[in-house]
């Protein structure tokens, strides 16, 4: 069952693989997740699996238990849900996975994750029952990543923002070529609008300064309307922050930081991320 109450019984491995587990009754609350060969979740192989129906290899990951034998769990602290959850997975079950915890130091905690590249941490109080739809009781911390990007176009803007929609942003491979990164259209207030707009107008090419051309559609964010976009000379640096690559090469939850001076366009160099199909 989904947060929404639907039942996806399309994950034939997963609802074997719990109904296999040793427990008449149970409600486990988990995520299903597609890590990838060195185990870390991607949230793009999970969208890809969905989409062309393979979700054999998915895994679900257990993280709370709410009933458990015909009683509810709920009340206990969550040390404690967990402890009992912990009991139903002493096998090992491919498609399942008892998710573990570490208590205290979580500064340290997040600081590793980040280092192995995971998305974050969800830090919980473990004395507290489990409050439906009580988000105070959890606290989520993601790993952002920064780094620079050349500005190679700029969008319309949409409703009552001015001036820019969303900046297109690009890098050079070491090889020389130009291609898309993806799009910032967060992080930039009505003054920086209007200062950049100054700065990229007087920019304006024809044609994409690209090498490729980018993707019209993306499992991330709106469309792209390549008739709503006006292209530059790629001579702007701006810093963006951001989640993580997709698989299909692009920035995923980018935030313009700002324009970086300092730093030649021809010295944006990175190596292309390695796509999956």
């Amino acid at each position: 069952m989904t947060r929404t109450g639907l039942d996806w019984h399309r994950y034939k491995a997963t609802i074997g693989a719990l109904a296999a587990l040793p427990v008449k009754s149970a409600y486990i609350d988990g995520q299903l997740c597609a890590p990838d060969g060195q185990g870390i979740s991607s949230f793009s192989r999970l969208q890809a699996a969905m989409d062309q129906g393979h979700t054999e290899e998915l895994i679900f990951f257990a993280f709370d238990l709410l009933f458990l034998q015909g009683r509810s769990t709920e009340t206990l602290p969550l040390i404690e849900r967990k402890k009992r959850l912990k009991l139903l997975f002493s096998k090992n079950v491919p498609s399942l996975r008892f998710s573990d915890h570490v208590v205290g130091d979580g500064p340290s905690f997040l600081k590793h994750a980040c280092e192995m590249s995971l998305e974050g941490v969800i830090s919980k109080r473990v004395d507290r029952p489990y409050a439906p739809g009580d988000r105070g009781l959890w606290v989520k911390s993601k790993c952002l990543n920064r780094e620079e990007f050349i500005v190679v176009g700029w969008t319309d803007p949409a409703g009552s923002r001015g001036h820019i929609g969303a900046l297109i942003l690009g890098y050079y491979t070491p090889d020389g070529r130009l291609l898309y990164a993806g799009r910032a259209g967060t992080g930039m207030k009505a003054v920086e609008l209007k200062r950049l707009n100054g700065i990229l107008k007087p920019l304006g090419i024809p044609r994409t300064p690209l090498d490729e051309p980018p993707p019209r559609e993306s499992r991330f964010g709106s469309p792209l309307q390549l008739s709503r976009v006006h292209w530059l000379r790629p001579e702007v640096v701006v810093e963006v922050t951001y989640l993580t690559w997709t698989e299909d090469g692009l920035l995923r939850q980018v935030s313009y930081q700002g324009q970086r001076e300092d730093k030649p366009a021809r010295e944006v160099i990175r190596a292309a991320p390695v796509t999956r199909n």
